[in-house]
């Protein structure tokens, strides 16, 4: 079975006991559709466990792609004769609106780890991908973080670039893609912040299957089954 979550943030406890509901098998295929850390209590324990399972395919997110670019520069050496090229103004801020938005837990874990493992950390989040296509049943299943950005409805998801898939927000009221056996799968926006539905559950409607149900912040961790196309989920924080 092929399974697609999304927005984990640091909820090692939940995402652990919905693999268990699933019954998640070497056999099987998880699709993590991005930010798989900050801001719940255990991110750095999610994205090792991501890393260990072969069959787990990580689609980056907005918050992965930020913790990578600033602990990637903090991995470096830094000394009086470079900290000008590392530490700048630009850096500095970035660093604290990440530390606002959750990073700061991701970053306390992340410190205390050795150089290698910070290392191989940092290259599995470098060779996400920003894009996964599943194709079931003469259905065919597009999996971003979100967007994408710059959307035109001829434009393969390969013409798309870094940023169309992090920054965009998903508008749902909007059917991208014209033919009804195609659907955009996303995360990124909780479910409850998606006007007209505004709850924990996986929303479909107009070819979108959006499934950040809002793990983190009271609402649930959903598990799509791109087989049977069911929905199973664990309660959030």
């Amino acid at each position: 079975m092929e399974y697609i979550i999304s927005d984990i943030h640091g909820c090692f406890e939940q995402y652990q006991r919905l693999l268990e509901k699933i019954k998640f098998s070497p056999e099987d295929k998880l699709y993590v559709l991005g930010d798989a850390i900050d801001r719940g209590p255990e991110p750095v324990k999610v994205l090792q466990d991501m890393m260990k399972r072969s069959n787990v395919i990580f689609v980056l997110g907005n918050h992965d792609f930020i913790m990578y670019t600033l602990m990637k520069k903090l991995s470096e050496v830094i000394t009086e004769e470079n900290y000008n090229k590392y530490l700048t103004t630009e850096f500095l801020l970035d660093y604290n609106l990440w530390f606002q938005d959750g990073g700061w837990i991701t970053a306390k874990q992340f410190i205390k780890l050795d150089y290698s493992e910070k290392m191989h950390i940092l290259d599995y989040i470098a060779e996400a991908s920003l894009y996964e296509i599943i194709e079931n049943n003469r259905k065919e299943y597009r999996l971003v973080h979100t967007g994408p950005g710059n959307f035109e409805p001829d434009k393969s998801l390969d013409e798309y670039d870094l940023y169309d898939f992090l920054d965009e927000r998903t508008d749902y009221t909007r059917r991208y893609y014209q033919e009804e056996n195609v659907f955009l799968v996303t995360g990124h926006t909780p479910t409850v912040c998606i006007k007209g539905w505004e709850k924990p559950e996986v929303y479909k409607k107009n070819g979108h299957i959006a499934i950040d149900c809002a793990c983190v912040s009271g609402g649930n961790l959903a598990a799509f089954c791109v087989e049977t196309e069911e929905i199973v989920y664990v309660k959030g924080l």
